[in-house]
C-alpha cells in the first residue's frame, strides 16, 4: 500500500487543579478555540471542545504522526501557559483521561460534550469521571486519581 491511512478518534478529558472552577464562561469559550488550535497545529482535528468551570471534554482525530501522550502535553503545556496570562495561578491537574470512539459514536460523544453544563448540575467531575471509566472499561484506583 503506497499510503498510510488512519481514523483514529478520541475523547480527551482533564480538569483544572483541584477542579477548581476557574474557567468563567469567557475564558472557557476562548480556551476551546485555543484548544482546537494546538490540535489543528499538530495535525489533528478537533471535532469538538467544551466542559464546564473546572473540567475539559475534547472529540478529536489523532493525527498518524504524533502519540497521545505527546498532543495531550501539548495541549495541557501550551493552554496552561495561555491561561496563566489571564489566571496566574491556574493549573491543570496532572493527570488525564483519553478514550477510543469509534466513528458511529462520535455524534453521541459531541452531543455529550454539547451538554457538559447540564450534565454537572446533576453529577460532580469525579462522579462523571468515574461513570466513563467504566463505560469504557478503564480499570483505576481511585486513591490515585485525584491531585
Amino acid at each position: 500500500m503506497p499510503q498510510s491511512l488512519s481514523l483514529v478518534i478520541v475523547h480527551v478529558v482533564f480538569s483544572t487543579k483541584d477542579r477548581s472552577n476557574v474557567l468563567d464562561k469567557d475564558i472557557a469559550r476562548e480556551l476551546y478555540l485555543y484548544l482546537a488550535t494546538i490540535a489543528r497545529n499538530n495535525d489533528c482535528e478537533c471535532f469538538r471542545a467544551g466542559g464546564t468551570s473546572n473540567h475539559v471534554h475534547l472529540a478529536l482525530r489523532l493525527s498518524r504522526t504524533i502519540t497521545l501522550a505527546k498532543l495531550i502535553e501539548d495541549l495541557k503545556t501550551s493552554s496552561s501557559k495561555w491561561l496563566k496570562s489571564r489566571l496566574p495561578n491556574f493549573s491543570w491537574q496532572r493527570g488525564y483521561g483519553a478514550f477510543s470512539v469509534g466513528p458511529s459514536d462520535l455524534p453521541a460523544l459531541l452531543a455529550y460534550i454539547d451538554t457538559q453544563e447540564e450534565h454537572h448540575r446533576k453529577h460532580s467531575f469525579e462522579d462523571g469521571f468515574c461513570a466513563l471509566l467504566k463505560k469504557y472499561g478503564v480499570e483505576h484506583d481511585e486513591r490515585y486519581m485525584w491531585d
